[in-house]
């Protein structure tokens, strides 16, 4: 049983910020438990290597979206994901705006859905997940995913912009930076500055600063339980507890309590994963 997120080769990290493995079996589950994810800073090329999952997005009924290989554009409000009985995927994580990099795509395009790959990729994608289906180990999959990533870069259909700059320091600065000072380090006008952070990012830099502070908030809380979540809101620099509410009421759609009894029930819970993953998260940089 594996959830785990590793680095990529130092050569792709410009592109990719990590891959993640997850592989769960619930053999005696009568039940296939479901996944509350709560909107967070990245875009996503995901294998099934196994079972597929039932995606519910907001407002919308739980579908098997039948696809082998799923992208999942930038998410604002809530999914729940039903895993199978056998669910192994390898996830891709892309860098806030590699993927409009790579595919020439806008990003809003993608904005809150979940699209087969193949209408991006081409069938090139089912290539890798054969690939990634017979390999005989974790660190098998992880050289085919750079091999793979390796061979989008060589075809990047963008150029990089100081704004993919401006967007990686917006996930790692602990405080809270104005969207006037971002504009300013891109040399450009604020309206400039918004049009080309939604084309590159799928989402205004206001909404992706409040998502990257909530992302934080719900890692800090699960690597640490025993926090209250005034402590959560402090840590994470907002203005004080009821602001760390009205997010999570905006995103979500629950409070933070509710929230967080859906992860005590989640896959990695019930297999005893949940504090090693989440202290890698709440010490590592995003």
């Amino acid at each position: 049983m594996l959830i785990k997120d590793f680095l990529p080769n130092n050569a792709l990290r410009e592109f990719i910020r990590c891959y993640r493995i997850v592989h769960f079996e619930f053999d005696e589950l009568a039940d296939s438990p479901f996944k509350a994810y709560p909107p967070k800073p990245e875009e996503c090329l995901l294998f099934y290597l196994r079972d597929r999952e039932e995606v519910e997005l907001l407002g919308a009924e739980k579908l098997d979206y039948q696809f082998q290989v799923a992208l999942f554009g930038q998410q604002t409000s809530l999914i729940k994901r039903y895993a199978g009985k056998n669910f192994f995927n390898f996830q891709i994580v892309f860098q806030s705006t590699a993927l409009f990099r790579l595919t020439g795509i806008p990003s809003y395009e993608l904005t809150n859905r979940c699209i087969d790959a193949k209408t991006i990729f081409s069938n090139n994608i089912c290539f890798v997940l054969e690939e990634l289906q017979h390999a005989m180990s974790y660190g098998e999959m992880l050289g085919i995913a750079d091999k793979f990533v390796a061979m989008l870069i060589k075809n990047t259909k963008k150029e990089a912009h100081q704004l993919d700059v401006v967007s990686n320091l917006m996930l790692q600065s602990n405080n809270n930076i104005s969207v006037d000072y971002l504009a300013k380090e891109t040399n450009l006008c604020i309206k400039q500055f918004k049009r080309k952070f939604n084309e590159r990012a799928g989402i205004n830099p206001k909404m992706y600063a409040r998502i990257i502070r909530l992302t934080k908030a719900f890692n800090t809380k699960n690597a640490n339980p025993d926090w209250d979540w005034l402590r959560v809101a402090i840590e994470c620099n907002y203005y004080d507890y009821q602001h760390l509410v009205k997010d999570f009421h905006n995103f979500t759609g629950l409070s933070p309590n509710a929230l967080f009894q859906y992860e005590l029930n989640a896959p990695e819970s019930r297999l005893g994963l949940t504090n090693e993953l989440y202290q890698s998260r709440f010490t590592a940089t995003f």
